[in-house]
């Protein structure tokens, strides 16, 4: 029987790139992986570009998402074809729950606090508003456990979220009915642990934490967090 195709889901304020360790390390267990770009503009059309996404992979999928990301997976998990959910440092919301509502339950963390604001056009005119983490911000914030170079290079290389996100409310909760994994990055400054550890014990989720780990853990521990994932990818195989 083939291996589940994992399907890896970038949050706000990074992109496909962060899984870069990752994927090279699941690629070395001969584990089939797609990493598709997240549009990041809100929770409807964000889960609706995964779900068609994963219905056009054959056979079963595990969909994993970092951040903002597993938002999205909650939602689009909902597919016949999606057989497990893995969290990785992530939102696992309920069915009408937003983002801001979610967080809203733990104090704020230093994220709150380093927001940048911009505009973007909107079909029909207008404008709307997204997000990055100011630069000078980004590494301590978002990725403190990694060099200093690279933090500053993906503080320039941030994809925005847009602000709207915050607000829209989650129309699905796939962990109710499928299987899920949660790991907690221990040190985060971006999204609280202690948000991340509730999530997973709501979800009954197979949770492991790993002390010390920025919100960056997909880049700074890759083994780690691919590990995690194949051990999801086996149980549902």
């Amino acid at each position: 029987m083939p291996l589940p195709t994992v399907v890896l889901v970038h949050g706000a304020f990074s992109d496909a790139a962060s899984w870069f360790g990752v994927v090279a390390e699941l690629h070395s267990h001969g584990i089939p992986v797609v990493a598709p770009p997240n549009p990041l503009r809100g929770l409807a059309s964000d889960a609706a570009h995964l779900a068609s996404v994963a219905a056009q992979i054959e056979g079963p999928v595990v969909l994993v998402g970092h951040s903002y990301g597993g938002a999205l997976i909650s939602m689009a998990g909902t597919a016949d074809n999606v057989v497990g959910l893995v969290y990785v440092a992530a939102h696992m919301l309920d069915e009408g729950e937003s983002l801001g509502e979610f967080q809203d339950r733990f104090p704020a963390t230093e994220l709150a606090s380093h927001l940048t604001r911009w505009t973007y056009p909107v079909p029909g005119g207008g404008e709307a508003v997204e997000v990055t983490i100011a630069e000078e911000a980004f590494p301590s914030v978002f990725a403190a456990d990694v060099s200093a170079l690279i933090g500053k290079v993906l503080a320039s290389c941030q994809r925005p979220l847009a602000l709207a996100a915050i607000d829209e409310k989650a129309t699905a909760a796939a962990w109710r009915t499928k299987p899920s994994w949660a790991l907690v990055a221990g040190a985060d400054r971006a999204f609280a642990p202690e948000a991340a550890r509730f999530g997973a014990t709501r979800a009954g989720a197979t949770v492991t934490e790993i002390d010390g780990a920025s919100h960056a853990v997909t880049l700074s521990q890759p083994t780690a967090v691919a590990r995690f994932i194949r051990d999801a990818v086996h149980a549902v195989s």
